[in-house]
């Protein structure tokens, strides 16, 4: 198997697989800690439940999508989903959107578990945003694995890249039992969202036939290309320091 294809696949996986856990593990990390860890633990397990039918009942059908049309419809979707992530980095990178803060959302997350805390159904509705936390932000985890992973048939390496960002985050999670706040998640989303949108232009150009020059090697350049044009875009949107002295001012 040819490194060039494998690594960029696993690291993908991996880094994008880190950022959905994190968001996952601050809402069941604040069911646990607000309503206590059964219905956390319950919501988790459905929700997981959940994402192992989806899969075994997706799975083989992609294999009865002919090759290059299955390329040219993930690249099209990673396209999408990658400048979504990206159009944000770039935002929040030159102050026009929030940055993401854990430590916010974990207080949000908390405030309503506890507005609801006295409720006969405080139980049932932490576990209903347990198991939604599980489903939705691995539902990501699975459609990133299958997208970066399916056109050269390296799933399994992009599935061992998802494993391993699980496993560290719930290794440090249960540690310190706290949101994860030291992670740069908002660099993440960035690094994810060049890789994935490069990823995407790639399996397009697979998809509609095109022949890469240096094959494989040709997704460095794609993702040389949106680097330089993101951080372009970042310094063109941030406001001069005139506009900056004037809203002191």
């Amino acid at each position: 198997m040819d490194l060039s294809t494998v690594l960029p696949a696993i690291t993908a996986a991996f880094l994008a697989s880190l950022v959905e856990v994190v968001e996952a593990f601050t809402i069941v990390l604040a069911v646990g800690l607000t309503q206590g860890w059964r219905p956390a633990f319950a919501g988790t397990l459905l929700g997981l439940i959940a994402l192992a039918l989806i899969v075994v009942i997706l799975a083989p059908l992609l294999g009865l999508v002919p090759l290059q049309l299955l390329q040219f419809i993930i690249g099209a979707l990673l396209i999408l989903f990658g400048l979504r992530w990206l159009r944000k980095a770039i935002l929040r990178a030159s102050g026009h959107l929030a940055l993401h803060d854990e430590e916010r959302a974990f207080a949000k997350e908390t405030d309503e578990l506890r507005h609801h805390a006295r409720s006969q159904r405080a139980n049932y509705l932490a576990g209903v945003a347990a198991f939604n936390a599980v489903l939705l932000e691995g539902l990501e985890v699975v459609f990133i694995v299958l997208a970066v992973g399916v056109g050269h048939g390296v799933v399994a390496y992009a599935s061992l890249g998802a494993a391993a960002a699980v496993v560290v985050v719930l290794a440090v999670g249960l540690a310190v039992r706290q949101p994860l706040s030291k992670i740069p998640e908002n660099a993440l989303k960035f690094i994810v969202g060049l890789m994935l949108t490069s990823f995407g232009i790639f399996w397009t150009g697979e998809g509609l036939g095109v022949e890469w020059p240096g094959a494989d090697l040709s997704l460095v350049g794609i993702l040389a290309l949106f680097v330089i044009v993101s951080a372009a875009m970042v310094l063109r949107l941030r406001p001069s320091r005139r506009a900056q002295l004037k809203v002191v001012k």
